[in-house]
């Protein structure tokens, strides 16, 4: 099977590496304990945390042993890394909470009975400052943690006291693994160069071991949109945030060219399959697509959302009339309905539009379709002739699509 490393070059995975004969050595000797952190500063990881996600998963298929860290220590002051403004400052209360719906969600990657998973609330909440500032501290260069292009970047903006303090808790974090759990392996995205290179050099001033970073490339779109961001927000992985549906449909839409390259990160199918369906061209890479949306979709909500978003996305196409129960829905009566509804507070009351300002450029603009009739009047009033099979499908643009089931 090899060391791990093969897998993760051939697949895209490998950015920068601090000491790659180093790395090799150790992952050759076997069953390296290795950790990446995740913070808990929101309710729900989101599509930016899956790299580091199936990067874990392939190393422990080689043999090696995954620590998830939740940062619920490190949340309650907020990484600077990659952000342009400070962090809101959360409760205590909401981080616990962030941290259990999130540890969930890293279960589904990494098997967590030969892993382990742990809170480093643990050793930093208990801290005594001024002791850890005598022994931590004093191995810390500000002229150094300036030169890092994360703390650069701050500077234009403003950087906080308390967010400049991160790189030295996430430091510790890497030595009190080191010391607990044999950890010699760090690994993020490559936003986190400057704190994984600082932990190890804290290892190295204090333990007077060896130890390795790995970082992965930050994704971007063939089409120069984010990665993971949608019209409605980011692709979160709860499902009460961004549906099954939603999710699926995300990554059935994505550009053709990124296509192989989305397959090789965001599957497990071999190589040799993900380089074939990346390779097809014209309406032959509108499967290709189905095959990456529908396998990401199956890991994070599991094969029977899968297979209801990836049915629903067939019969929304396709107007065949098939199941469409997996497309987002809401309920409207039949005498509300019957009494009429303008069609911008319509589709403002679904998920396709977050408001009315939304809802009326997304009709001014010609995107707005219901039951496959377009909807060009903003005063239009949507009523009980617009209703087939006992709904109304709402469609903005050419790939989102909402259901609206009449009742009563």
């Amino acid at each position: 099977m090899g060391n791990g490393i093969e897998v993760l070059q051939e697949r895209g995975f490998f950015k920068q590496c601090t000491d790659v004969d180093l790395l090799n050595r150790l992952l050759d000797e076997g069953g390296v304990r290795f950790y990446c952190g995740f913070d808990p500063t929101g309710p729900s990881l989101h599509a930016g945390h899956l790299i580091p996600l199936f990067a874990m998963a392939h190393l422990q298929k080689a043999g090696h042993k995954p620590i998830a860290l939740i940062g619920g220590g490190t949340a309650r002051i907020g990484d600077p890394s990659g952000k342009t403004e400070m962090r809101k400052m959360l409760t205590i209360k909401n981080i616990q909470e962030n941290a259990e719906k999130m540890a969930e969600q890293i279960a589904r990657f990494i098997d967590t009975d030969e892993g382990t998973m742990v809170d480093n609330a643990e050793w930093l909440a208990p801290l005594n400052y001024i002791q850890f500032l005598r022994d931590i501290g004093k191995h810390f260069s500000v002229n150094r943690m300036l030169s890092f292009e994360t703390y650069k970047k701050r500077l234009e903006t403003g950087l906080s006291f308390i967010e400049f303090n991160y790189q030295l808790l996430q430091s510790y974090d890497f030595l009190e693994l080191n010391r607990r759990y044999g950890c010699t392996l760090q690994i993020g995205g490559d936003d986190q160069w400057g704190n994984i290179v600082a932990g190890m050099d804290l290892i190295r001033r204090v333990e007077s071991r060896e130890v390795v970073g790995l970082t992965f490339p930050l994704v971007t779109r063939a089409d120069g949109k984010k990665m993971g961001k949608t019209e409605k927000g980011a692709v979160f992985l709860d499902p009460s945030m961004c549906s099954p549906y939603d999710f699926f449909q995300y990554w059935r839409n994505v550009p053709d060219n990124d296509v192989e390259k989305f397959l090789l990160l965001y599957t497990f199918l071999p190589a040799r399959e993900c380089w074939r369906l990346g390779n097809m061209r014209g309406q032959a890479i509108n499967e290709a697509k189905e095959v990456l949306a529908y396998e990401l979709t199956k890991i994070v909500h599991g094969t029977e959302e899968a297979d209801r978003s990836r049915e629903a996305a067939r019969a929304a196409f396709s107007s065949r009339g098939d199941d469409l129960s997996g497309i987002p829905s809401i309920e409207m009566t039949s005498s509300e309905i019957a009494a009429g509804i303008n069609v911008m507070d319509l589709f403002a009351r679904t998920s396709l539009c977050s408001s009315k300002g939304e809802a009326r450029r997304l009709v001014t603009q010609g995107g707005a379709r219901i039951n496959d009739r377009k909807i060009g009047e903003i005063e239009a009033m949507i009523d009980s002739s617009f209703v087939e099979n006992g709904e109304l499908l709402l469609r903005a643009g050419k790939k989102r699509y909402f259901r609206v089931i009449i009742t009563g």
